[in-house]
């Protein structure tokens, strides 16, 4: 079985799918893996690298990818590399299928098996292929480095003989995976940590990192089944907001993680608590790219209000820790083929029966065979 991984070419993109330590592991099943060359320049890995775990380089990206029986990329592939797959190759990158109904359209028409990573389930067995989830864990890290390094203060207590510094005060919104490193790494550089979610068990889990739970009685809330916090009201967004916003005007960082898979993020943040922020206050929008947790941000961007606010709305956090993004992301690749292969026939069969792959094959064998995308 062929096994190709092209270079990404968005400029923002400065992971790889795949890095040597998982193209080691994938030829240790007995794999052909093929890189297209320069795949890894930009996350500290070289050719050679790649030739030295047992890769052949591609300087042929075209025809390696048309041969291929499994392709791994991060971006969802255009509509040229569509036609160039072969029919039965499985295809495995984020896809967004929700909004890319044309997308899935062409690839099962195109007869590939087409895998998104987003919808690979939240469950302890495909925990080690979740690329949501380790990529949303260096997002919530360099979300904190980004605001440290965007203050004109510091965040830990510093007693000096000219007087003491307070420790800066950080509040995180959203407390998944993203929001957990946040506060983890927050408390770990000195700062004063405040942070709140909807569901309780959230809230405790922010408890044990050493966080102080901002607690707000919205009555029914909850998670999904998938793990994530249920879409609230209108009504408990405005009380979440009118509680928040009190916090928010005293902090020095605020950190929004509230992403919404497959269609806008809640607005949490409104203009008029930005407006009671303190000169020099900085907000991280980890949701940016999509819309935004927060009203005015500019996705992509780094803009300041009026009153000196320093809203931050950059996209791909993670990818600016490239090295390790692409690390954990390349062994959530080599995790899914490594768990579904069958040994002897050296191949990757597809079980539309299996609960991983019923939650993440979205197309298969000429059709559309997710139930969610199917009509």
């Amino acid at each position: 079985m062929k096994i190709f991984a092209p270079k990404e070419t968005a400029d923002i993109e400065t992971r790889a799918a795949l890095d040597p330590a998982a193209v080691k592991k994938l030829t240790a099943l007995g794999a052909e893996v093929s890189v297209e060359s320069g795949i890894g320049i930009r996350s500290d890995s070289l050719d050679k690298d790649y030739e030295e775990a047992g890769a052949t380089i591609s300087t042929n990206r075209d025809g390696d990818m048309g041969k291929a029986d499994i392709i791994c990329r991060i971006s969802k592939p255009s509509d040229e590399d569509v036609s160039i797959l072969k029919k039965g190759a499985i295809h495995i990158s984020f896809l967004d299928p929700f909004n890319e109904k044309e997308l899935i359209d062409k690839l099962a028409k195109q007869g590939v098996t087409a895998i998104s990573l987003e919808m690979v389930p939240r469950t302890t067995l495909a925990q080690k292929m979740d690329a949501i989830s380790s990529q949303a864990n260096l997002a919530g890290y360099v979300a904190v480095m980004i605001a440290a390094d965007r203050m004109n203060g510091i965040l830990p207590m510093m007693m000096t003989p000219a007087g003491t510094i307070s420790p800066a005060k950080v509040f995180v919104i959203g407390i998944g995976v993203a929001g957990l490193q946040a506060i983890a790494t927050a408390k770990r550089l000195g700062a004063r940590v405040t942070a709140f979610d909807v569901r309780e068990e959230a809230l405790e889990q922010a408890e044990s990192l050493g966080a102080k739970a901002l607690r707000i009685d919205l009555g029914e809330t909850g998670g999904t089944d998938q793990g994530y916090a249920k879409q609230l009201t209108d009504e408990q967004l405005e009380k979440q907001r009118l509680e928040q916003g009190k916090v928010c005007a005293q902090s020095d960082v605020v950190i929004t993680t509230a992403k919404v898979f497959g269609r806008k993020p809640p607005v949490l943040v409104k203009k008029d608590v930005v407006e009671n922020m303190k000169p020099g206050s900085v907000i991280v929008d980890l949701a940016a790219e999509t819309g935004g947790n927060v009203e005015g941000i500019t996705p992509g961007k780094e803009t300041v209000t009026a009153n000196g606010v320093k809203l931050i709305g950059l996209a791909n956090f993670e990818g600016r820790v490239s090295k390790h993004a692409t690390q954990v992301l390349a062994a959530n690749f080599a995790n899914m083929i490594d768990h579904f292969w069958d040994e002897e026939a050296k191949t990757m069969p597809i079980n539309l029966e299996d609960e991983i792959q019923k939650g993440c094959v979205i197309t298969h064998d000429g059709a559309i065979v997710h139930e969610r995308f199917k009509g």
